[in-house]
């Protein structure tokens, strides 16, 4: 099990301990019978269910992404992280827009290529701006999805 898996098994499973313990919570504030308990005890069980949407979503997310990886690592088509950094590791933000530039105009030329969007992203991630990063991560694995979806 490669070590990152294992970490976020272990965050998960302590964030389920938490969950588990408002999910308490929320049964014994209903179980008093008092309108008032109810009502926050209705709203605090909602928490744990939102929790749990959120993880699978992630965990979803992560596995489809390392399917996306391993594909394109047999394919040769991983991108490579060869862009100039300073002592402490910082990536050159000049270098890293310069590098951007092919890999946008890759998803302009076949916006339904998974790869041409998954290399996008850790594009958008090396420029810093992780927010486009991970929409575009995203769309990648949607697009993979839907490709692999029979197989």
């Amino acid at each position: 099990m490669r070590r990152s898996m294992l970490g976020a098994l272990v965050v998960t499973l302590l964030l389920a301990l938490y969950v588990w313990q408002i999910a308490g919570r929320a049964v014994a504030l209903i179980g008093t019978g008092a309108p008032v308990a109810i009502f926050i005890g209705v709203g605090v069980a909602v928490i744990p269910l939102v929790v749990i949407f959120l993880i699978g979503k992630e965990f979803h997310l992560a596995a489809t992404v390392q399917r996306m990886a391993d594909t394109l690592a047999a394919e040769g088509g991983l991108p490579v992280d060869d862009l100039p950094r300073s002592p402490g590791g910082r990536i050159d933000r000049a270098a890293a827009d310069e590098a951007f530039v092919p890999y946008r105009e890759a998803v302009e030329a076949d916006p339904q290529d998974w790869g041409a969007w998954y290399r996008l992203a850790f594009a958008y991630d090396a420029s810093g701006d992780r927010k486009r990063a991970r929409s575009s991560l995203r769309t990648a694995a949607s697009i993979f999805r839907s490709v692999h979806a029979g197989a």
